[in-house]
């Protein structure tokens, strides 16, 4: 029902800054929460951050508070994250993914989510 599609990865070396982008379609956008997830090689899927339906709350993990911001446009039916002073250990594939609320909520879990991108690739290097 909802179709989420990841830009704007690379490779970048430590301490530089990417935007990535997630565009919906599908569905209404407004009516949901987005999250970004991460996945590095052998490990589990993190959550990184999110950003509720209005776009008037947000939650972080802790390895990237003050690196990392969220923000939403939801006449572009897209979700940015914004990553400043990037670190090796960031490296990972990217997720989007969306979670079906109205409220303020934003799911941590990533079993809360209804629908996933495919993922984009962010290396930064030493």
């Amino acid at each position: 029902q909802v179709q989420l599609v990841e830009s704007g990865g690379g490779s970048v070396q430590a301490g530089g800054s990417l935007r990535l982008s997630c565009a919906a379609s599908g569905r209404t956008f407004s009516n949901y929460a987005m999250g970004w997830f991460r996945q590095a090689p052998g490990k589990e899927r993190e959550f990184v951050l999110g950003i509720n339906w209005s776009g008037g709350n947000t939650a972080y993990a802790d390895s990237v508070k003050g690196r990392f911001t969220i923000s939403r446009d939801n006449a572009k039916k897209t979700v940015y994250l914004q990553m400043n002073s990037l670190k090796p250990e960031d490296t990972a594939v990217y997720y989007c993914a969306a979670a079906r609320t109205t409220g303020y909520y934003i799911p941590l879990p990533a079993g809360g989510y209804d629908y996933w991108g495919q993922g984009t690739q962010v290396t930064v290097s030493s």
